[in-house]
């Protein structure tokens, strides 16, 4: 029966998304013609918190590292003051300038169509691993409620088609919709999971009384691997990339806004919503009560949910993480695809390039689904993708200005040091203790990014060139 309500849900999640209206042109399916309501605004923004990584990864967490796992709230309220400046300046030049994607501002802001390639290239390749991971994340959620190694395969193929299929027929609008089914399934998942299990633990005062003498290290910054550097600069790094929308996919829903005013509603009140993340935080906390220490930590929510929970409640639980999984993929699978379509494949005629989006959509969910089934190191991919994308915070800081006065080679340059950095500490086991790889990048990052531009600036000041001043023209918008 779990089984049989789980591909039923997922079917429902599928029909949502796919009951959008069939969009005909760039515009329409990939930033909505600029028009969407605050609400619909809203769910799509706040989709983004509740992923497969908060409903699976974060109880993890909290049963391995304790109180270290409050970085996700401390990161993601900080970035949410970041993005009530930010977002709305994005979305004001978006409207003035035509963009439908990260790459379009690179182009147009430092005037360079190099930059906009290769930050389309780098910005496609480290999503294919974050998309994996939802894909693997949904696998799993769907095989800890079930059981079954063949039930987790089908529901994985079967979330990637209905991805394929609402997201090439309906864009965002889509998204949007299984957003708004999605954001409330979650809140009642986390609420029933959080009640069963808090109670079989004793109450939720008598969680962490009991947690203090069990492993009081699970109520500091000390447990392993998890200490005060980790937590410090886990948070740094992840506010400094989420303050400046270092994620290609989450550029379009900010574009597509009817308003900026919308905007700064969404993210004044996305900070409070973030607090939600704190009930899997102390389920997670609580199941150190209640099973096997040894228990694999992206398994501990469901493990401890079907030890207090009805069989058939724990399906309804696993349908609501398989929403979690499938709007944040559709969401990435766009982002892949129109920076594919309309930055790589920039020559092309609209007629074609929204064809090519079709085409890329398939071919990104293709790749991440290989990824899922090859067991590929998606752990090692997921810190590359934060590390790397965070990268590009200097590059968008600097375009922000009406006035850009950062040169297209400085801002290259330095994000590909910063990006080789990180792959390097990621992939040659280089030891770093707690800290993060992205944050370390960054240092490099500044460093090559400064003297690149002090180079660039000695040429033009010596060659007299219009071209360096008409760089510095101040932007209308």
């Amino acid at each position: 029966m779990t089984t049989a309500i789980i591909v039923a849900g997922i079917v429902v999640i599928g029909v949502i998304g796919f009951s959008g209206r069939r969009r005909r042109d760039l515009s329409g399916w990939t930033v909505a013609e600029r028009d969407l309501p605050r609400w619909t605004s809203w769910f799509l923004q706040a989709g983004e918190s509740l992923t497969t990584f908060s409903f699976l990864g974060l109880a993890g967490i909290a049963f391995t590292g304790g109180v270290s796992a409050t970085f996700a709230v401390c990161y993601l309220t900080a970035s949410a003051v970041g993005l009530y400046f930010v977002a709305p300046r994005l979305r004001d030049l978006g409207a003035a300038r035509g963009y439908l994607t990260m790459s379009d501002f690179f182009h147009d802001r430092y005037r360079s169509r190099s930059l906009s390639v290769v930050m389309a290239v780098v910005g496609a390749l480290f999503l294919v691993p974050y998309l994996a991971l939802q894909i693997t994340g949904l696998g799993l959620i769907v095989g800890l409620a079930t059981g079954s190694p063949s039930a987790r395969g089908l529901s994985m193929v079967l979330a990637c088609v209905l991805v394929v299929v609402f997201v090439a027929w309906a864009g965002i609008h889509g998204i949007a919709r299984v957003a708004v089914f999605k954001d409330f399934g979650m809140l009642l998942a986390l609420v029933l999971v959080a009640v069963f299990v808090v109670s079989a633990a004793g109450g939720f005062p008598e969680v962490f009384t009991k947690v203090a003498q069990v492993s009081d290290q699970l109520l500091t910054t000390h447990a392993p691997g998890y200490d005060a550097t980790f937590f410090i600069t886990a948070v740094v790094v992840t506010t400094i990339g989420s303050s400046f929308n270092v994620f290609p996919h989450l550029w379009p829903p900010v574009f597509a806004a009817k308003s900026g005013q919308i905007l700064r509603s969404n993210f004044k009140w996305l900070g409070v919503y973030q607090l939600l993340l704190l009930l899997p935080i102390t389920v997670g906390m609580a199941a150190v009560l209640l099973i096997d220490p040894d228990t694999k930590s992206n398994s501990v929510l469901f493990t401890v949910s079907q030890q207090t929970m009805p069989e058939w409640l724990v399906a309804v639980v696993a349908v609501c993480g398989s929403a979690a999984a499938m709007v944040p993929a559709a969401a990435i699978t766009m982002g892949i695809s129109s920076l594919l379509a309309n930055n790589v494949c920039f020559a092309a005629s609209d007629r074609t390039r929204f064809r090519l989006n079709k085409l890329f959509v398939v071919v990104a969910v293709g790749a991440a689904l290989w990824f899922s089934v090859s067991g590929a190191d998606i752990g090692a991919l997921l810190l590359l993708t934060y590390g790397g994308l965070t990268q590009l915070a200097p590059t968008i800081a600097a375009a922000l200005p009406h006035r850009v006065r950062l040169s297209a080679p400085a801002a290259m340059s330095g994000t590909v040091v910063g990006t080789l950095v990180v792959v390097v500490l990621t992939f040659a086991d280089i030891p770093i203790g707690s800290w993060d790889s992205g944050l370390i990048g960054l240092g490099p990052n500044l460093v090559v990014l400064a003297i690149v531009e002090l180079l660039v600036r000695a040429g033009r000041r010596g060659a007299g060139s219009p071209a360096a001043r008409s760089a510095l023209a101040p932007d209308p918008v």
